[in-house]
């Protein structure tokens, strides 16, 4: 086996992390017998040979011996190296038509060359006695086969009733790949798929299957009919669903692994979640969801009915998809949210415990449900934030951070608890913020870890969480432990650390002045990230702006320049000598920028400005949108200057999908509520003009 595998010249290519000349011993890995072995190579493989979706000309010459392996009865975990093969060849496929300007280190087109070349080798796996092996590759039969007629034919051999279900699924979908790719088996496969969906012989998972990808055939033309008949074929299912039975219980919460962040293990443990599959309806319905696209209502009533499936990977599967919905498109969804607060009290702690995680996350849609989630935090007690039992730790420890985050004392206790048993207290710290009227009791706490932590380590015990969490709280008590942290980081050079209470301290303003030797002393730095955060905050702090001034100016021929333009806009006009650069600025390539550099232009010269200032803000938003909240801040201190504007607002408030800086559900209200201030305004504006 690997038969020529040294004569591959793999020191001369790379893949993700560098040199490919450890290839060949990934390759041989994957057919050890030791599993251990073998997943370590598939893992290392998918990370830097297939990382991310990408092809190199490493993972080209890699196929031939991971078809060699794929083929071999003898190769342990099969279905795994065909999945790759697969998984690579989706992206060949789907990118091999685009040029790169980069053509030496991709190489879509030479993976997907040899696939299809190859398409009878994935024919016969398709078809292989292994029903694992049969799954990983029917994938394959739209991708790789140009012969449309037989790849369809193969296609509606595998729907026969003697294969599992799984399998059968997997069919409906690559009809829809394959009718894509292929466009001359569209209508047959519309009318098939049609047919199958129809068969009242077939199960309701099969119909169902089959009535989703039909609808991927023609999604512009999907009618008001879908979804009631999902509804329908989804009720089937639940009917003929065995009586829920409980989960196994996940083995307790064990201490974190020495020199592991916390937050690092817990994001490993998101993605797990993420990737686990509860039900076998959840590939079809998000599917579903992602054809709905913007039809809301219609998503909302899908979700009801996934919310109220006997089954408990269905609705753990709807409340991911309402994160999805809620997140990406206006609308009050308040009934939803409640839907979602009620599985709170399931018996399922898994299930329950997800919910409390999209609360948590979404806290700016989580108002309905406040009550809901006082009441569980009520009826666990503030020792469930440390409970040993993994899924109860996660709804309360979720429960309670989303309730503080609606400012609601009543997470209160269970925050306390976290403090002083540093169980997850980076966790409470993420959200000690929000509870300014419980100051006295966080404070103090706060300052003591932040006075323990150690500044020298690469994770200073989350000291930039509290001195976030300090400056929100607003208590002038905290102001020496803030500066003392300060001027022990800059000794260590802990830039990330300096950085952190520097925004501290400008949050204080001019209470922070004792502060101010250790500020000057910043503003001269080797790093541009923490001098002109340095800068920023001896502006708040200090207000000096004959002192101020030479230093913004500086940073503006730096990275820094945004940072820059906006402490020059908040000097205003006595700032107006970098109003040639910040011209200059109008014109940059960058749309954020264009967008810093006309907000400063107006905070410093004001109604002379607005033409070329809005014609900058507009230009920018409309090219990228995740500019929208400093637009949206920019345009309401405009004020009835910002008139010409109120067509581009008015469409804003008219989309239907969120905006703003990272699309997020919080940063559009915000958004919205600064446009909202603007129109007016606007409006009395324009009445005068034209009454």
């Amino acid at each position: 086996m690997f038969s020529g595998i040294r004569d591959v010249d793999w020191a001369s290519m790379s893949h993700a992390y560098g040199s490919a000349k450890e290839v060949p011993a990934l390759l041989e890995a994957l057919r050890s017998p030791d599993a251990e072995e073998r997943g370590a190579a598939l893992r290392d493989f998918y990370g830097k040979v297939h990382h991310q979706g990408d092809v190199y000309p490493s993972t080209t010459a890699s196929l031939p011996f991971l078809l060699e392996l794929a083929g071999d009865p003898a190769t342990p975990d099969r279905d795994r190296i065909v999945a790759l093969l697969v998984s690579i060849g989706e992206e060949a496929v789907g990118r091999c038509e685009v040029d790169y300007v980069d053509a030496d280190y991709v190489d879509y087109a030479g993976a997907a060359a040899f696939l299809r070349a190859h398409a009878e080798a994935f024919v016969d796996l398709a078809g292989d006695a292994t029903c694992r092996v049969r799954q990983a590759a029917i994938p394959s039969l739209g991708l790789f086969l140009d012969d449309a007629s037989r790849a369809f034919d193969l296609l509606q051999d595998r729907a026969a009733m003697e294969f599992c279900l799984l399998e059968r699924l997997l069919v409906t979908q690559t009809a829809v790949t394959l009718a894509r790719r292929l466009p001359v088996t569209m209508p047959a496969a519309e009318a098939w798929l049609a047919g199958l969906a129809a068969d009242p012989a077939g199960e309701p998972e099969f119909r169902l299957a089959a009535l989703i990808h039909r609808a991927g055939c023609a999604p512009d033309a999907i009618s008001d009919d879908l979804v009631p008949a999902v509804v329908g074929l989804l009720r089937e299912i639940a009917d003929a669903a065995p009586p829920e039975q409980p989960w196994p219980e996940p083995p307790p919460v064990a201490p974190p692994a020495p020199n592991v962040p916390p937050f690092v293990a817990a994001a490993f443990e998101d993605l797990d979640r993420v990737n686990r599959r509860y039900a076998v309806t959840t590939e079809l319905l998000r599917t579903l969801h992602t054809l709905l696209d913007a039809r809301v209502r219609q998503r909302t009533d899908l979700l009801v009915e996934q919310l109220a499936s006997p089954d408990p990977g269905v609705r753990l599967d709807a409340i991911r998809m309402a994160d999805d919905l809620v997140g990406a498109w206006r609308g009050d969804h308040s009934a939803l949210i409640r839907l979602v607060a009620a599985q709170l009290g399931a018996s399922n702690l898994e299930v329950a415990a997800e919910a409390a995680t999209l609360l948590e996350k979404d806290c700016a849609i989580a108002e309905s449900a406040r009550e809901t989630m006082a009441a569980l935090l009520t009826d666990h007690g503030p020792d469930g934030w440390t409970s040993p039992r993994r899924h109860v730790r996660r709804l309360h420890q979720k429960t309670g951070m989303a309730l503080a985050r609606l400012g609601d004392v009543r997470a209160l206790p269970s925050l306390l608890t976290a403090l002083d048993s540093d169980v997850d207290a980076w966790l409470a710290v993420q959200v000690a913020g929000a509870l300014p009227q419980a100051a006295d009791q966080l404070v103090p706490r706060l300052r003591d870890r932040l006075s323990r932590a150690d500044l020298s380590a690469q994770w200073p015990s989350n000291a930039g969480g509290i001195l976030s969490a300090l400056a929100k709280l607003g208590d002038p008590s905290a102001l020496p432990t803030i500066t003392e942290t300060l001027a022990a980081a800059a000794e260590r050079q802990n830039w990330d650390v300096v950085k952190a209470a520097l925004t501290a301290l400008r949050a204080f303003g001019p209470a922070a002045a004792p502060a101010l030797a250790a500020i000057r002393s910043l503003v001269a730095v080797d790093d541009t990230w923490t001098r002109s955060e340095a800068v920023g905050t001896l502006w708040a702090v200090g207000g000096d702006r004959d002192e101020v001034l030479p230093l913004a100016l500086a940073l503006l021929d730096t990275f820094a320049l945004r940072e820059a333009a906006e402490v020059l806009g908040q000097i205003g006009s006595p700032a107006a000598t970098a109003l040639p650069r910040l011209r200059e600025l109008l014109t940059d390539r960058y749309e954020w920028n264009r967008v810093y550099a006309a907000a400063a232009i107006w905070d410093i010269a004001g109604e002379l400005e607005a033409p070329v200032v809005l014609n900058t803000l507009l230009q920018a938003w409309q090219r990228n949108p995740a500019t929208g909240n400093r637009v949206a801040a920019c345009l309401k201190r405009m004020g009835s200057a910002a008139a010409p504007a109120l067509p581009h607002i008015r469409a804003e408030f008219a989309r239907a999908e969120r905006g703003g800086r990272f699309g997020s559900a919080a940063n559009d209200q915000e958004m919205l509520r600064h446009l909202a201030e603007v129109l007016p305004r606007a409006d009395a504006e324009l009445t005068q003009r034209d009454p």
